[in-house]
């Protein structure tokens, strides 16, 4: 279904486009999900991607949105995640890259994203891809001005298989530019953990596709890493509790050493 220019995408029946959990979160830690709903708006209603495809990983990250709220309530923290499908819009890729809106993901063909006009992708830029960046932004600028350091996190999860080849990394970080230090100190704890076996720039490499954590972290030189957890392990409530925990231990841990430095 195509939106009318005049008309809006979202009704009112429709979820907002982000969610904000424990606002005012003591942690020095922002939590952001990028991809933690699959959530299509009804007006989309012959997007054409079955439910069980919408399960899976290229419709959002798999155990994200649980793995945040129970992180941000162990440690106090702001989680800010998107509620819409990553197949609608991808808040983690900028209008130029041609992936924003897929008209293919994964050898699935996402029927709703062909032949879209610039009406119909200003309307999904300006109702969920904006806001979502607003809140985190707007958060940001909050901290700022009340003098509050903030490590930005973001949240993901990768699927175990790709193209036929298995990836073995239990948890990746990921880091490109500006302030890297504390995901070195990330990968530092992570190795100390003898059942882990981690990624530096895998099973994804950061560089120029990622949007999010280089539009709200490279320009203040704010420190942050990106976190990859692979989906087999958060496919169930206590596989996500078991990170909930582990996480709410490293991340303290390993801005204790960056304070050191």
């Amino acid at each position: 279904m195509k939106i009318r220019p005049n008309q809006p995408l979202l009704g009112p029946d429709d979820a907002p486009p982000v969610r904000i959990i424990n606002p005012g979160g003591g942690s020095p830690f922002l939590l952001i999900g990028d991809h933690a709903g699959n959530v299509v708006p009804r007006r989309l209603d012959t997007f054409g991607v079955s439910d069980a495809d919408m399960g899976r990983h290229i419709g959002w990250d798999i155990g994200i949105g649980t793995l945040g709220e129970l992180l941000a309530a162990r440690i106090d923290a702001t989680f800010i995640r998107q509620t819409y499908s990553r197949l609608v819009i991808d808040c983690n890729r900028s209008a130029a890259q041609p992936d924003v809106i897929a008209e293919i993901s994964d050898g699935t063909p996402v029927p709703g994203n062909h032949g879209l006009s610039d009406a119909d992708r200003a309307h999904r830029f300006a109702e969920i891809h904006e806001p979502y960046q607003a809140a985190i932004g707007a958060e940001l600028v909050r901290r700022d001005d009340a003098g509050v350091p903030t490590t930005l996190v973001a949240l993901h999860s990768f699927t175990p298989s790709m193209r036929g080849h298995d990836r073995p990394w239990h948890i990746g970080i990921l880091h490109d530019r500006g302030d890297t230090r504390f995901a070195q100190a990330m990968l530092a704890v992570l190795r100390d953990e003898p059942d882990l076996v981690v990624g530096d720039n895998e099973p994804y490499r950061m560089d120029q596709i990622d949007y999010t954590i280089p539009r709200h972290a490279y320009p203040a030189a704010r420190p942050y890493a990106e976190i990859e957890i692979r989906q087999d392990l958060l496919a169930s409530p206590d596989g996500c509790a078991h990170w909930a925990d582990r996480l709410a231990r490293i991340l303290p841990t390993a801005s204790a050493i960056l304070d050191q430095r």
